[in-house]
């Protein structure tokens, strides 16, 4: 059992790198008065809120896989159900930032489109892992941890790459509107606060 759990807590650590960075729904205070504005945060972070919490549901999943003494039947079952998870809950947060319209502020459809696509593919990629993770050996021991090894690495990838739409669409007044939003504050990691 020894190859796989090291692995397998890469994986998790280059997950919760990507989940992160998907939720950094921040923003550090101020008040516009801009109600159009805040109206439209407040409709995102309501849909949001619930899929952060789904993918941080996933997260935990595969970390908990990782300390106990699971077999590879059991990470890759794991693995592939938070993947799945992980990719339905960007395609739901693109639908969301799509439903609400652009947010009213310079550039706003650029920016919500930018954002919606990059959910998009992001919901894509997560479905890809699931399907790869799924066609992994779990009969070969070496192989199955190699195969994870090259699934981290898409991880790592995945979250260097996924969020800057995210991060333009959060920028300036969006931010701000979205930080006062009781469900953008819990669903956003502590250390991004700022």
């Amino acid at each position: 059992m020894e190859g796989t759990k090291p692995v397998n807590k890469k994986l998790a650590a280059a997950l919760s790198g990507g989940a992160v960075l998907a939720l950094a729904l921040t923003g550090c205070g101020g008040d516009d008065g801009n109600e159009k504005l805040d109206a439209w945060a407040k409709q995102v972070c309501d849909a949001v809120q619930p899929q952060a919490k789904k993918i941080a549901d996933a997260n935990t999943a595969i970390q908990k896989e990782t300390s106990d003494n699971s077999t590879p039947e059991q990470v890759q079952k794991t693995d592939a159900k938070a993947f799945q998870d992980m990719s339905d809950a960007y395609k739901a947060m693109g639908a969301a930032v799509q439903k609400a319209g652009p947010p009213n502020v310079d550039d706003g459809e650029k920016k919500q489109k930018d954002a919606v696509k990059e959910l998009n593919t992001l919901s894509s990629a997560y479905a890809s892992l699931k399907t790869q993770v799924e066609d992994l050996d779990t009969k070969d021991q070496a192989k199955f941890a190699d195969g994870l090894k090259g699934i981290a690495t898409e991880l790592n990838k995945l979250g260097k790459n996924g969020s800057d739409a995210l991060r333009t669409l959060e920028e300036g007044d969006v931010g701000k509107a979205m930080a006062k939003q009781p469900s953008c504050k819990s669903a956003t990691a502590p250390a991004a606060q700022g």
